[in-house]
């Protein structure tokens, strides 16, 4: 579903991302692991269209993909749980949602109730302000908003980040659920490793903007992956 060849982003004159090629498959979860600053959210953001790559291709089921702003990649089914969640706070639960169905046609744009199904939170707070939620509570209303555009890409941005450890398990549980229905590829950053390589179908760390290391789980070792990781 996704492959990114030799890409490059530039913020200023500095070279964020030196030449990352990356592949993610239907009915799979692609993890991209590093320490803070070595380029994760910069990738989703080059990939997702939020900032302009500066070289290299992307490619969506095995299209090249030129440079497009991140509503007409929405339209094209790629979606972005974004690190730091970025919900709307002054807007309610269900408007939030529904601010994910511009990118679809106008017969579709309806909120699922399997986004409700999943979260049952988003239902008991659905005319509560995004403001007021706790912070998981914000999270799951970000990936719901995410779902609601049907995507075939889904990026998720440290989605465990400040989140309480029975948020965490439904989180896992929603991505598994994901994963294995096999509609759409799932890329996750993430640096809880034990989250993301229970999840993960295969492997991604980046060091100061480069591939330090890529494998299928099962071609790899836990202590190879965390190796890698801790390098």
């Amino acid at each position: 579903m996704l492959e990114t060849r030799d890409l490059t982003l530039h913020y200023g004159g500095s070279k964020i991302l030196n030449g990352i090629s990356v592949q993610a498959a239907k009915g799979e979860v692609t993890c991209v692991m590093g320490t803070n600053g070595v380029g994760k959210t910069s990738l989703m953001k080059a990939i997702a269209g939020t900032h302009a790559r500066s070289g290299g291709e992307v490619l969506l089921d095995g299209v090249a993909v030129p440079k497009l702003p991140a509503h007409r990649l929405a339209q094209m089914g790629v979606a972005c749980v974004p690190q730091g969640r970025m919900i709307f706070p002054l807007l309610t639960v269900r408007e939030n949602l529904e601010t994910g169905l511009a990118c679809l046609p106008k017969g579709a744009r309806e909120v699922p109730e399997r986004i409700y199904e999943m979260f049952p939170v988003l239902r008991e707070m659905e005319g509560r302000r995004g403001g007021d939620l706790s912070g998981g509570q914000q999270q799951q209303l970000a990936i719901g908003r995410a779902l609601v555009t049907k995507p075939k890409l889904l990026l998720m941005d440290e989605p465990t980040e400040g989140i309480q450890p029975n948020i965490i398990q439904l989180i896992g549980r929603v991505i598994a659920q994901l994963r294995d229905e096999g509609e759409m590829a799932i890329v996750l950053v993430e640096q809880y490793f034990d989250f993301a390589f229970d999840l993960a179908d295969r492997f991604y760390v980046l060091k100061r903007g480069e591939t330090v290391f890529s494998s299928a789980k099962a071609d790899t070792t836990r202590d190879q992956v965390q190796g890698a990781f801790s390098l």
